[in-house]
């Protein structure tokens, strides 16, 4: 059985939630993005559209739908339990989700699974993005701090207002990373893994020009459900945002504050480092390149229209 909500209730909410471990457990990937993640974890947005498959009152898929861009239209990020996968339940979150978005749809695939892929293209959708994640080992060597560009730690509250100017500068046409609000960035810096110390900010005459922001996975202990005794991941940095002023560009600034929240991590005995980029920037891919990331995996956008 399908049911779509609104919201979700506290108990749902941590059935949900335990089902995106299970997957993430099985896969070595989280099925759904961090945006997606935040919203369920800090009790949703009035935005949101859930799909949940039952049977037996057990959770056995989950589906998010996001209809609040007006350009790009609706997307969604679609999980199935390991255990319940093969079973047709895929398929009927989808035609749920094309029915509650006019069967005008994105649809992301995390890890370019053979299984999303090979639902995705059975429902007639297309491949339109790829998303490229990088990876380098920190226990190899590390340029040094560049001695021509002034960087300095994050300031909370400070530099709130400044920093999201900048952001939304730097990633105007972006489709995730644009038009960021006061709430976008303070729901993350309540999150466990914010450390103002590892959000590097480049600045020229006490002015913003660029700034890497680093996050920590893992390398603390949780539980996924009450009945699992407590676990370690091994951590792993990420360069989580990277962006420069455009005004700025060809400085080398990129370069300069990456070099610097690699740096920061290793200091915080991180032995390896991630990133995300769009498979068409060139221009970062070789950046990222030039500082010895390689390509680890692919997360695939796919489109449905009823033109099609």
């Amino acid at each position: 059985m399908i049911t779509q909500l609104s919201h979700l209730d506290e108990k749902t909410q941590g059935e949900v939630l335990k089902l995106i471990s299970a997957a993430a457990d099985h896969d070595g990937i989280p099925p759904v993005s961090e945006h997606v993640l935040l919203h369920l974890r800090h009790g949703g947005d009035k935005a949101d559209t859930h799909l949940i498959a039952t049977n037996n009152d057990q959770i056995l898929g989950y589906a998010h739908l996001d209809l609040t861009d007006e350009v790009e239209g609706p997307s969604a990020e679609l999980v199935i339990h390991p255990a319940h996968r093969k079973q047709g339940i895929g398929q009927e979150l989808l035609k749920a989700l094309q029915a509650a978005s006019n069967n005008n749809l994105r649809l992301w695939s995390h890890g370019d699974l053979p299984g999303a892929k090979n639902i995705a293209e059975k429902s007639g959708f297309k491949r339109v993005r790829t998303v490229i994640q990088m990876r380098r080992s920190l226990n190899d060597p590390i340029p040094e701090l560049s001695k021509e560009v002034t960087i300095r730690n994050f300031l909370p509250d400070i530099d709130n207002d400044e920093w999201i100017a900048l952001n939304n500068k730097a990633f105007v046409n972006h489709p995730d990373q644009s038009n960021w609000s006061s709430r976008d960035l303070e729901i993350r810096i309540k999150e466990n893994w914010f450390d103002p110390q590892g959000f590097l900010i480049a600045e020229e005459n006490q002015k913003m020009t660029g700034f890497c922001w680093t996050k920590i996975h893992g390398g603390h202990s949780h539980k996924h459900s009450h009945h699992e005794e407590e676990h370690d991941h091994d951590p792993i940095g990420e360069i989580y945002i990277m962006g420069v002023d455009p005004a700025h560009s060809g400085k080398g600034i990129g370069k300069a504050v990456t070099i610097a929240g690699l740096r920061h991590m290793r200091s915080q005995g991180i032995f390896s480092a991630m990133l995300y980029v769009d498979a068409d920037n060139s221009a970062a891919i070789k950046l990222y390149q030039s500082l010895d990331f390689t390509e680890w995996g692919r997360d695939v956008l796919y489109r449905y229209t009823i033109s099609q």
